[in-house]
């Protein structure tokens, strides 16, 4: 029987769009059936598989994004959620088999159908793009999402709080105005979608927020406290408002998190 890990590491080195989504999907859907041996035998690799397309760029190399409604900005629009959404299918992955072993089954489960869920809204955003005319990989994408995973894969706690504590719920507060411009634009299909994201997010912030209460707890420490510190240890932007605090909250990470270290 083929292990957990061996799988998981198959899925992050599937370079090509489709075949990814595809193979992260089947992880999930055969862990769920109980078709893999709880069996770390296989290392995560540094960083995973990425398609030849689209050029990944600096985050200050990145062309200025219109937030008008023109149709080249609307794509670009798409194209950049599109990337976001690959990334976070490696992000889930990496977190079931780099720390799987050392949180055990639940916490696998969680984060394999985490990468399922992320999978599903890729494959919605790259549909999208197709609809109108373009496709993943036309544009330049932000070349340093990956960067919070390599830089916290020695600690679980830092992953969770930066990952989907940090940049997941980042999501939460900036969805709800996206959301409203393409609902302006009568983007009826478009809007389906981010509703959708948007509630799955919010289910992913809690599962990390769970998890991260969980361990801070297990050691005896203050969850906010040993949050705020890997904030301020391992994430080198700011914590900057407004902030979705209704949509924080329902994901348990509530203002006493944030609001003490946010600018």
């Amino acid at each position: 029987m083929t292990s957990i890990a061996s799988a998981i590491r198959t899925a992050l080195l599937t370079g090509d769009p489709r075949a990814k989504v595809m193979a992260a999907r089947e992880v999930a859907r055969q862990w769920r059936l109980g078709r893999l041996e709880w069996r770390f035998d296989a290392a995560m690799p540094d960083a995973p598989a990425a398609p030849d397309r689209p050029e990944l760029l600096a985050p200050n190399k990145m062309p200025k994004r219109s937030k008008g409604s023109s149709a080249r900005g609307r794509i670009a629009l798409w194209h950049a959620l599109a990337h976001i959404e690959f990334v976070a299918i490696d992000l889930a992955l990496d977190m079931a088999g780099r720390f799987g072993e050392e949180r055990g089954r639940a916490f696998v489960s969680d984060f394999l159908a985490v990468a399922a869920d992320e999978a599903m809204h890729f494959a919605l955003l790259a549909r999208k793009l197709e609809a109108m005319g373009s496709y993943y990989g036309d544009l330049p994408a932000h070349g340093g999402l990956w960067q919070a995973a390599d830089e916290t894969s020695h600690d679980v706690m830092a992953r969770l709080a930066i990952v989907p504590m940090v940049l997941e719920a980042r999501g939460l507060d900036v969805t709800p105005s996206t959301l409203a411009r393409v609902e302006a634009q009568g983007d009826h299909n478009g809007a389906k979608i981010l509703k959708r994201i948007l509630d799955d997010e919010i289910r992913h912030v809690a599962i990390g927020t769970r998890h991260f209460v969980k361990i801070a707890e297990e050691n005896g420490e203050s969850p906010q406290k040993s949050w705020q510190n890997l904030v301020e240890t391992h994430f080198r932007g700011a914590l900057k408002p407004p902030f979705n605090d209704s949509a924080r909250d329902a994901a348990g990470l509530s203002r006493d998190f944030y609001a003490g270290i946010a600018l």
